[in-house]
């Protein structure tokens, strides 16, 4: 069982997953492959590369020490940087993730996407604000990609961090077998579950899996007793319309007992910079994000379905 995984950031002071102020652990791979993925770089267990080419001079350096002719000749810059432009620098069929081009490039340009870090060193690392998770609440947050994607290592971090007395919020998709999620569930104090799409033929086309293994997921968090905040995405032409939240509401009614805590996620395109980073086109670049305001609306159709419903979340209570 390894002691160590990839991981793509370690985030201080979030706010928006779990109470206080906390630390993010994001680790690399998920079961799912959602169009709308605000973190791209978490959908692959491998390493990848970012190409920056804002900070790229185009010197050549990475073409020369590239063994497998994976990078493509030097262009200027200002073409590389047109709008419109398909030049991108790496040739991914060719590419074997040697990392020799990141060694030569010294502009920043290339960077690797995907740090081994064992238990230990993510531990040490969270604990450096300490002192911040405890005026404020606060603590780990661990992350993706997903969790229980990494189900041996994820438990050994969970128990160690709980010796350490770190407060843990677990973010998860919840598609997994039931045994991998309540091993993880049982070493947290929060379960953060995003709900894709209530529809599982949808939602199976938005994520690349149907939904049941989620839903029945989630109805065992909640006979469990979990403390759950249930994150709903609002996405345009998907799912923000009301009557779509009318049929969630419904679906959470029948559960045994209200959500702790709903968060409603308005879609975002904060993060088209990482698919062009690397390389990738993405589906959903051309729709417009939502403003927060326009769907304040939608709180009142859970008030049933939770103790508290926020517009985005965050992990510090209202002063009203």
């Amino acid at each position: 069982m390894s002691n160590e995984t990839l991981t793509t950031q370690i985030q201080r002071f979030s706010v928006n997953d779990g109470p206080g102020f906390r630390t993010n652990v994001f680790l690399k791979g998920c079961s799912l492959n959602c169009l709308w993925c605000h973190n791209p770089e978490t959908q692959s267990y491998a390493k990848e590369l970012y190409w920056k080419k804002r900070l790229c001079v185009q010197c050549g350096a990475c073409f020369d020490a590239c063994p497998n002719e994976a990078i493509n000749p030097p262009v200027s810059p200002e073409e590389s940087n047109r709008e419109g432009s398909s030049y991108y620098k790496i040739i991914k069929e060719r590419c074997d993730n040697c990392m020799k081009c990141v060694d030569a490039c010294i502009y920043g340009a290339l960077e690797i996407v995907g740090t081994p870090m064992t238990i230990e060193q993510i531990l040490d690392e969270v604990e450096r604000d300490d002192l911040f998770y405890k005026n404020s609440g606060g603590g780990m947050t661990l992350s993706g990609g997903d969790p229980v994607a990494h189900v041996a290592f994820s438990d050994k971090l969970l128990t160690a961090a709980k010796k350490r007395g770190i407060h843990i919020c677990l973010d998860t998709t919840g598609f997994c077998p039931w045994e991998h999620l309540e091993l993880l569930v049982n070493k947290s104090d929060i379960i953060l579950l995003d709900l894709k799409h209530i529809d599982s033929t949808v939602h199976k086309k938005l994520t690349g899996v149907p939904n049941e293994l989620i839903l029945q997921n989630l109805s065992r968090l909640v006979d469990k007793g979990s403390e759950i905040w249930l994150r709903i995405l609002v996405i345009p032409g998907y799912t923000d319309s009301s009557e779509y939240h009318r049929k969630v509401a419904a679906f959470l009614s029948t559960l045994s007992r209200p959500m702790d805590r709903i968060d409603l996620i308005p879609f975002h395109n904060w993060c088209e910079d990482k698919y062009n980073w690397l390389g990738r086109a993405w589906p959903m670049g051309e729709l417009q994000a939502i403003d927060p305001a326009d769907i304040d609306y939608l709180k009142d159709l859970y008030e049933s379905s939770a103790r508290k419903v926020t517009i985005g979340g965050s992990g510090f209570e209202d002063e009203n």
